[in-house]
């Protein structure tokens, strides 16, 4: 299974990206996916996360800025950024609990994506 981020890259201060984060392989079902970001010298942290159901959890940074939905015909996660800032200025990793099939039947695994830059300049 991977996890292939794209949509990143640098943006003024105000602006907006569309993060896009698909899954692909042995892929039987996805439960929840999430999109991280790590900024330099910061732990890792939780922006967004939305379950298979389409129950959304978002970062106290992220509530009215961001919006976060999921295609699952094709096994997409899209993080929409509004009103970027400065601070916004990360790696932003795709995170996802994968169903895979496996030799006894199916399996639940996390995976990461290899992470997407996104760079707010004032």
């Amino acid at each position: 299974v991977q996890l292939v981020e794209s949509g990143g890259g640098l943006v003024q201060a105000g602006g907006s990206l569309r993060l896009s984060c698909e899954a692909s392989g042995r892929v039987v079902d996805i439960d929840t996916i999430a999109w991280y970001r790590q900024a330099p010298g910061n732990q890792r942290e939780l922006v967004a996360a939305i379950s298979k159901g389409g129950r959304v959890n978002y970062a106290d940074s992220a509530k009215d800025r961001f919006a976060t939905s999921r295609d699952n015909t094709k096994n997409t996660l899209y993080l929409q950024m509004n009103s970027l800032k400065l601070e916004d200025t990360a790696t932003y990793y795709c995170y996802a609990q994968v169903v895979v099939r496996t030799i006894e039947g199916s399996s639940s695994f996390d995976y990461w994506g290899q992470g997407t830059q996104v760079t707010v300049s004032s």
